[in-house]
């Protein structure tokens, strides 16, 4: 199991101490020093669709210019936004054979974790 994100962002605090008070094992992708591939993002997309993990909450997308923000009106530019602002994807990213989530929810981890 795989859990993406950075360590200074609180949701992804919230769910690595859920992780580890329910017994759940994983290994840590940190955005901000390993990054992301281009094929990640892909299949995320493919999975869930860009707008599932392109993060609009976000401070980082809050300070964008507006003619960035304007800029996003597909697939393909998403992306490319997403690979240059890593901080910009939802968090925490769980992987889990077929399983795939974005951000933190205790009962849709409870569900799939059996905790």
């Amino acid at each position: 199991m795989k859990v993406y994100g950075i360590t200074n962002c609180d949701t992804v605090k919230k769910a690595l101490t859920w992780l580890k008070d329910n017994g759940v094992e994983y290994e840590f992708h940190d955005f901000k020093k390993l990054g992301v591939s281009d094929e990640k993002l892909e299949e995320w997309d493919s999975k869930a669709g860009y707008e599932k993990f392109l993060n609009k909450n976000g401070l980082t997308w809050k300070q964008l210019d507006p003619a960035v923000k304007a800029s996003i009106t597909g697939k393909e530019p998403a992306l490319q936004l997403l690979q240059q602002k890593t901080s910009m994807i939802k968090r925490p990213v769980i992987e889990d054979g077929g399983f795939l989530h974005f951000g933190f929810d205790p009962e849709t981890y409870r569900q799939h974790f059996g905790k």
